[in-house]
């Protein structure tokens, strides 16, 4: 029934996606181009209702039993709503940041959706007591305008999303998570069939509707399914989102280093960084969908290492890995080089 559902969402999704794009076009839910943007015409950006609502008839197929259904439903509907009106007459930061935020407290605290505490590794529990709120908002909200700040070319945002919601979903698989399973199901059925006509060259775009659920969905779905574990294991779901993370922690030191404001637009995300190396548009999406297939794969590693110095060796190469592709590229400056300038100049020495 879970494999019949996801395809019932995917052809959903192909179906429903044409009569989203006129409507988008009806309602002036466009995006025009600009020198930030890399579209060279007025496009439909709307295709996130198309994912929603492939994703509620997958839900109301399936009928999800868990206490966190619900919840997760009534959020992700104000989440399309705050999306729909940001693609229609684009939202002020603050109201789109409201949004949210009802959001995610209807699901923290109506839905009890926490991170209550985590076992550390040389035994005892780490409890959060009154910051287990705080500490989960900030998650749900900082992964959803994560993922909203990496949908900048034509299925970047669909394609990290559907590999970031396989791996959730197979690791949900081996830990016995039936209710995460059939969401990431749900949710990864919908955007694989949007991303048909979302792949370079884009029919139409998600826009923040579909950034904006699919970031909040993943959030959540990532919390639930390593909620409560072991520090280590708790790093599982910071490997998986390890693209749209990275990406979000750069630009933030991106800007802190040239004293511009955190909200600050620039053409230097992981996308603009290779599309100015010369890859093109297809080249640069399948390069970060590659990326983030080893982020996935290097979580679901991460997670059977049976030693905690073999989870720190893993996690050791990764970071260092990060790094150099960082500064391969210029993702934080193009003088932003530490570790290659350290390797050059023992090369020098020697």
């Amino acid at each position: 029934m879970l494999y019949l559902t996801l395809f019932i969402c995917f052809i959903t999704s192909i179906l429903i996606t044409p009569l989203v794009k006129k409507l988008a076009f009806k309602i002036g839910a466009t995006d025009k181009p600009n020198q930030r943007k890399v579209h060279q015409k007025i496009m439909p950006r709307l295709g996130g209702l198309a994912i929603f609502f492939s994703f509620l008839i997958g839900y109301l197929v399936l009928q999800p039993d868990s206490k966190y259904a619900l919840p997760i439903l009534i959020g992700s509907i104000i989440i399309i709503i705050t999306g729909v009106l940001d693609d229609m007459i684009e939202l002020s930061a603050k109201i789109k940041l409201g949004g949210q935020l009802v959001a995610t407290l209807i699901v923290v605290v109506y839905g009890g959706v926490q991170i209550d505490f985590i076992n550390l590794p040389f035994g005892g529990k780490l409890e959060f007591g009154m910051l287990s709120i705080p500490i989960t908002v900030l998650w749900i909200v900082g992964i959803t305008n994560a993922i909203n700040l990496i949908d900048g070319l034509d299925g970047l945002a669909a394609g990290v999303s559907s590999i970031v919601l396989i791996t959730i979903s197979g690791m949900a698989i081996m830990m016995g998570n039936v209710f995460v399973t059939s969401m990431g199901f749900i949710v990864l059925g919908s955007t694989l069939g949007f991303l048909f006509y979302n792949f370079h060259p884009a029919k139409i775009f998600m826009g923040d509707t579909g950034a904006l659920f699919l970031g909040y969905m993943i959030s959540v779905l990532s919390l639930l399914g390593f909620k409560n574990v072991a520090v280590i294991s708790f790093i599982v779901p910071v490997i998986i989102l390890g693209v749209p993370i990275s990406d979000t922690f750069f630009a933030i030191i991106r800007r802190i280093v040239k004293n511009q404001p955190l909200s600050a637009p620039d053409k230097s995300h992981l996308h603009h960084c290779l599309l100015r190396l010369g890859y093109s548009h297809r080249q640069t999406v399948l390069i970060i969908y590659g990326m983030s297939a080893i982020f996935g794969l290097a979580a679901v590693i991460f997670s059977k290492v049976q030693t905690m110095w073999g989870s720190f060796l893993v996690l050791a190469i990764l970071l260092v890995a990060i790094e150099i592709i960082v500064e391969k590229i210029g993702l934080v400056d193009k003088t932003y080089r530490p570790i290659l300038n350290m390797v050059r100049g023992l090369r020098l020495k020697n």
